[in-house]
């Protein structure tokens, strides 16, 4: 009996030739051809439904809308500037250890009185010392200190990147949506205009209207057709920015979902204002500063006081063994005016960094009042047009569109009704974008993110 391998399907299977009959092998054959197709299939499915890297699922699921809380998350883990702020970050943080350290100790190895030049076995004294710097109690602390906080106002400087980062990010995802809704307008309005042209035609051909009616007619839907693609470029002009912003390729497709119209604000200016002090980076970086300033001074304190020099030693004379121990320490005698120098440094920029703190509070609570305003009147500009335009508008205009239909008024004011209830939705649109833009710059004012 002789046995070999069929390679199917990059599979072995072992083949008796000589028992397995003809028939019987070419069935084995098709199921193994069968089963290979089928796992190749399941795991191209399976590939098509895996996760991307930056965590979105790839394939049936890719054309998922994102909402502003999606484009946020994925802003603030994926856009550059943001990895780089916190690696700056994490580099001032590895500065703490490297101020934490201690001072390297020294070995010193001596073998005085040699007869020769290169002869440390034949002398009679051998030293073996080892030398510790000591420092003063309390320096290695405020190095440390220092280093913390310069730590942390790197880090306030990154959170302030988030908050310009994910104002802009709101900025472009509710222009995105306004687009969206112009170009929804926009191609209702065209619909109108293809019927209105439709109709205006078939009146001329019945005798009911001029030529001039269906020249106009004509005119109008040209016009519409221009604003679709007028409309649609500044989508793709207002996707490819929300894309940078999230750390994608510009070109990549994206779908947004959510609504122009806010909520409408329920915090006071003083509750604002509050919550700004408490919160912007700016403010806390000037405090941390400030903090750093006061440690940086006591430090210039502290260097009038020396550091140590311990030293022990392994000493041999004449084959007899000792110890020695040895302490020394610097004299302050030569350099008051650095130390001085150093706390008069000190003492201004202190002083600067309460300026600085009173600087920031003021601007911010102006900052803050401003946007506040900006939300009030975009507020009222958006129930003006709720309660006393948007609806005349529409029924103005199907007034004017049953009145031509019976021939009692002319296409030229259908077409501005339609044109005055076009404008007043976009317009409306437009405020509803102003509306949720200044809610994002009161909430990038405050401190908040989300």
């Amino acid at each position: 009996m002789r046995v070999c391998w069929l390679d199917v399907a990059n599979c072995q299977w072992p083949v008796v030739t000589g028992v397995i009959s003809s028939t019987l092998r070419n069935l084995l054959i098709s199921g193994l051809l069968l089963l290979s197709f089928y796992t190749t299939f399941s795991g191209a499915e399976a590939l098509a439904v895996t996760h991307s890297d930056n965590g979105e699922l790839v394939g049936e699921n890719s054309g998922k809308a994102l909402t502003l809380d999606d484009c946020l998350e994925i802003a603030l883990r994926s856009n550059p500037l943001i990895l780089s702020g916190y690696d700056q970050y994490q580099a001032s943080r590895a500065r703490i250890n490297t101020a934490r350290s201690w001072p390297q100790p020294e070995l010193l190895l001596d073998y005085p009185l040699q007869p020769s030049v290169f002869a440390p076995r034949r002398s009679e004294e051998k030293f073996f010392w080892v030398y510790q710097t000591v420092e003063f109690p309390g320096r290695r602390y405020l190095r440390t200190r220092m280093a913390s906080l310069e730590s942390s106002e790197n880090y306030q400087d990154l959170e302030s990147l988030k908050l310009s980062l994910a104002y802009q990010v709101k900025e472009a995802f509710f222009n995105l949506l306004l687009a969206e809704e112009q170009l929804k307008y926009a191609r209702e309005n065209l619909q109108l205009n293809r019927e209105f042209t439709e109709m205006v035609e078939t009146k001329h051909a019945a005798g009911e209207v001029s030529r001039a009616e269906v020249l106009r007619a004509q005119v109008e839907l040209a016009k519409a057709e221009s604003m679709v693609k007028r409309y649609e470029i500044e989508r793709e002009i207002l996707a490819a920015r929300l894309n940078l912003l999230l750390g994608r390729d510009k070109n990549e497709p994206i779908a947004v979902s959510g609504e122009l119209h806010q909520p409408f604000l329920e915090m006071s200016l003083e509750q604002a204002r509050e919550a700004a002090l408490k919160s912007r980076p700016e403010i806390k970086k000037a405090e941390y500063s400030l903090t750093k300033m006061v440690t940086l001074k006591r430090q210039a304190y502290l260097g009038y006081f020396p550091d140590f020099n311990l030293g022990l030693a392994r000493h041999q004379v004449e084959g007899v063994r000792y110890w020695d121990f040895s302490l020394s320490f610097s004299l302050p005698l030569f350099f008051w005016q650095k130390r001085k120098g150093e706390i008069a440094e000190a003492e201004a920029l202190i002083g600067s960094s309460q300026k600085e703190i009173q600087y920031w509070q003021n601007l911010v609570s102006l900052e803050v009042e401003e946007s506040y305003r900006q939300v009030i009147l975009c507020q009222k500009q958006v129930k003006l047009f709720e309660e006393n335009i948007l609806d005349k508008a529409e029924e103005v205009y199907q007034l004017l569109l049953f009145s031509y239909k019976e021939g009692q008024i002319g296409g030229l004011d259908l077409i501005e009704a339609r044109r005055t209830w076009l404008e007043s939705r976009i317009t409306h649109a437009e405020y509803l974008c102003q509306h949720a833009i200044s809610l994002a710059a009161l909430d990038r004012a405050i401190g908040r993110v989300r």
